[in-house]
């Protein structure tokens, strides 16, 4: 009784063992693949920038040793101008602040934050483009497993009508020639079930290198997934509000413009706070302190700060023209995917009204090729556009389902 159980569990089991699903896929090469580990790393290092750019506020803190071996000290004794060599050290520490610099710190303090942002969006762009990979390649092996049986029974059927030919013409019903003919047809549906068969191992190979994990030839994958309609709403402008590498885009806009104020306060100098206690050990020994407020103004620097102001304003510019010149390719591409989408539904209706015709053309000419009433052409052009109609079927899904794909990627949302 026990053994019939465990037997009835591992029938139970078995069957569902190699289901390979979407999600699996997408959530084992989000964890795997190396761009995301990269883009994370590019967080940490946005997360010490800004600490780093933060650091600038906080009080400065220096320990100052020097000893010297020897040193040459002057010394004026009865009018006399004398020299002395003795070895003496100097140690102290010193303080300094940061008090005011006409917004400078602060501004590339927040342009550091911001890199932080623009790395955390980096990700999710990194994800939600290999996330839209990962289904193209699960909607092509869904497309090519389904293509290799629509070939294998087209190549099923052209050799049982190659094996029917030479019974009839044994007979003397039929000629030698729909012999030779059913038979080439035979072989050249052999050859393109061979191209389904590759089509289907590359995209199973790219997927296996994704997730990290060898996927087996014989993978059972999601059925429907290309049948499924998506609830896509009408083209608008306003889809691409979710877009990341537009919310990039729009951070970096932000970046330059507070790296542009950052360089543009640096002509003003800064008010800093400064303390230091020093020791000296030299012909006396003596201790020393300083406290008390410097104010720094640049009076020219050779003409670097300017330059460094308008590079800064440049680059603001030149990013402000990147997100226009990226906001009107995403509104081209995403204006035509609607319209490709609206064909591919009008395609889809026809294709399965042409293969229910085919079906019915098929199974007619059949039956008539057996009582002699149709030629094998009349046959062959009947078989070859059932398959051609399942294909096409087939391949309007497939189109459908790589721009509901695409939409929802630009998108950066499910719509």
């Amino acid at each position: 009784m026990k053994k019939n159980l465990l037997l009835l569990a591992l029938l139970w089991v078995t069957p569902h063992a190699d289901i390979l699903t979407l999600q699996e896929s997408i959530d084992k090469t989000l964890s795997a693949h190396p761009n995301i580990k990269n883009f994370m790393l590019d967080v940490s290092l946005g997360e010490q920038n800004y600490l780093s750019a933060r650091s600038a506020y906080l009080p400065q803190i220096n320990l100052q040793a020097e000893y010297d071996v020897q040193h040459t000290y002057s010394l004026a004794q009865n009018r006399q101008f004398n020299t002395l060599e003795k070895a003496g050290y100097q140690a102290g520490v010193i303080v300094g602040q940061k008090i005011w610099d006409f917004s400078k710190t602060s501004s590339k303090i927040d342009a550091a934050s911001l890199d932080e942002e623009i790395a955390k969006l980096s990700v999710l762009e990194a994800k939600a483009l290999l996330i839209y990979k990962v289904e193209s390649l699960y909607a092509t092996m869904i497309v090519q497993k389904k293509a290799i049986l629509v070939r294998q029974k087209d190549m099923q059927t052209k050799q049982e009508l190659y094996n029917q030919a030479q019974s009839l013409v044994k007979e003397g019903i039929k000629t030698s020639s729909d012999e030779t003919r059913f038979l080439s047809s035979y072989y050249e549906a052999k050859d393109v079930l061979g191209v389904a068969q590759a089509s289907f191992d590359k995209a199973r190979s790219t997927l296996s290198l994704y997730m990290g994990e060898k996927i087996d030839a014989e993978v059972t994958l999601e059925g429907g997934l290309l049948e499924n309609k998506k609830n896509m709403k009408s083209y608008d402008d306003s889809l691409l509000s979710e877009n990341n590498e537009l919310k990039i885009q729009d951070q970096s806009i932000q970046k330059n413009i507070l790296q542009h104020k950052s360089a543009k306060a640096a002509h003003y100098g800064s008010v800093d706070a400064v303390a230091s206690y020093t020791h000296f050990d030299t012909l006396n020994a003596y201790d020393t302190s300083v406290v008390g407020v410097m104010f720094t103004v640049p009076l020219y620097s050779g003409g670097n700060i300017s330059a460094t102001e308008q590079m800064a304003n440049i680059a603001t510019n030149k990013s402000r023209e990147l997100k226009n010149a990226k906001l009107l390719e995403l509104q081209d591409e995403l204006h035509s995917l609607f319209i490709d989408l609206e064909r591919y539904e009008n395609t889809i209706v026809a294709k399965q009204a042409q293969l229910e015709a085919a079906k019915s053309t098929e199974k007619v000419l059949g039956a008539r090729y057996k009582e002699g009433l149709a030629t094998y052409i009349e046959l062959l052009d009947a078989t070859t556009f059932l398959l051609a109609s399942e294909l096409g079927l087939l391949e309007a899904y497939y189109s459908r389902s790589m721009a509901q794909n695409r939409i929802k990627y630009l998108t950066g949302k499910q719509i």
